[in-house]
């Protein structure tokens, strides 16, 4: 790592504890003008810090159900962990404390065999507050996926056309459907979040989470907006971060199960015995956001990552297939992801796999803007969540972040 780099995080966690703190946004009745908070207003700082958590207060949503049963139990262990440090990258020694407050975390939640051992809330987020997940989102998809392949519904070695004729034309239209899921496809695409023309940003005007600009138009529909990208090249063989195959792959897996995506999360959040339900955001033609619009509360999302630690099996069910989790644990080649330098640079020896961020039959993880994250280490039987509200999509912290999740699981291998 670079001198600047680490100067840039060393600075980051200085320049935290001495930010002033954010403004009750929403708060009278009415609010006062500078308090109000709108759908454009999503993404930008300070507003997130509440938007994040209120998504179903300002875009069109669709319910994934967390049924009439009851809740799942989560035992409780909890262990003093705010004072575990770790060494950064900056070259500091940080408390886990330290790091939650600089990357602006909302709820952090660690289990171990079922057992609660850390939960904190901050920002007046609460237990049952559905947070925003953001690209946390691709990862429960490709999960989904997975099931269908197992279930014989869909075939990983098919092209993407075969289900979707309307690809014709498209990048989609010669790559396989596991191409597609591991973003292995050769596209004209560029993930930019700052520039107004991007793929990205028109991805946001569709679904309203920014302002349009004069003289752009948005898309109806996100199933429009897939339709607009050619390819570029031969697919296959490395990897490259393109949200358009998450939302191509909704539209695959719709197709060959017959159902909305959001019945295919809803049958399995019922399965989790969660507490409240979910909800995806919904595009203007009602379509389910499977690359980034999935909401849910920080034990929720605990109990999804508690399944996967258990190979599928939770709440005395067999909630997905044994087989389809072990083979996203298996990951892809780290050679080839390796390649991919923006990414590999945070996330040291990993490799990606059905919409996952593997380290290779050790753990998986799944990482959203702006702060989402869940880890989940099997060596360590140790299950992480965080949600934030950062200021920005990305920073430097995040590369801390990876090093904290994987150094917390070592450390409670042995508890």
């Amino acid at each position: 790592m670079s001198l600047h780099l680490k100067q840039a995080m060393a600075l980051a966690y200085a320049e935290r504890q001495d930010r002033a703190p954010a403004p009750r946004l929403m708060t009278g009745l009415p609010p006062a003008a500078e308090l109000r908070v709108s759908a454009a207003q999503t993404l930008l700082a300070p507003y997130n810090r509440w938007s994040f958590q209120h998504l179903g207060q300002l875009f069109p949503t669709l319910v994934v159900a967390a049924g009439s049963g009851p809740a799942s139990t989560l035992g409780a262990g909890e262990l003093d962990l705010d004072s575990f440090t770790f060494p950064s990258l900056s070259g500091l020694r940080i408390s886990l404390a330290e790091h939650l407050d600089a990357t602006s975390t909302d709820g952090f939640l660690v289990l171990k065999k079922g057992q609660v051992l850390m939960e904190r809330y901050f920002n007046h987020q609460q237990p049952d507050t559905r947070h925003v997940m953001f690209s946390v989102t691709k990862s429960v998809t490709g999960a989904l996926a997975e099931q269908l392949i197992e279930q014989g519904a869909l075939d990983p070695d098919a092209l993407a056309v075969q289900y979707v004729p309307e690809f014709k034309g498209t990048a989609f239209a010669t790559a396989t459907v596991r191409q597609v899921m591991d973003m292995a496809i050769s596209i004209e695409y560029v993930e930019h979040y700052e520039d107004p023309h991007s793929p990205t940003s028109h991805l946001h005007y569709t679904v309203g989470l920014t302002a349009i600009p004069p003289g752009i138009e948005k898309f109806p529909s996100l199933y429009d907006w897939l339709l607009q990208f050619k390819p570029h090249g031969e697919h296959g063989g490395f990897f490259r971060y393109v949200t358009a195959c998450t939302e191509a792959m909704g539209w695959i897996m719709e197709r060959a199960s017959g159902r909305p995506c959001a019945e295919l999360f809803t049958q399995m959040w019922r399965q989790l015995g969660c507490e409240r339900d979910g909800f995806l955001l919904a595009d203007p033609s009602g379509h389910g956001v499977v690359g980034f619009g999935f909401n849910a509360t920080l034990r929720d999302m605990g109990r999804f990552g508690l399944m996967l630690l258990n190979h599928g099996q939770f709440n005395g069910q067999q909630v997905l297939p044994a087989l389809a989790v072990n083979r996203i644990l298996q990951g892809n080649d780290p050679a080839a992801y390796a390649t991919n330098k923006e990414f590999s640079e945070w996330s040291p020896g990993a490799s990606y796999k059905s919409q996952w961020y593997v380290f290779n039959d050790q753990a998986i993880m799944a990482v959203g803007i702006h702060g989402q994250w869940v880890f989940v280490d099997y060596n360590a039987q140790v299950v992480i969540i965080k949600q934030s509200s950062s200021p920005e999509a990305e920073t430097v912290l995040d590369m801390d972040t990876v090093r904290l999740l994987q150094s917390l699981a070592a450390a409670l291998a042995d508890a």
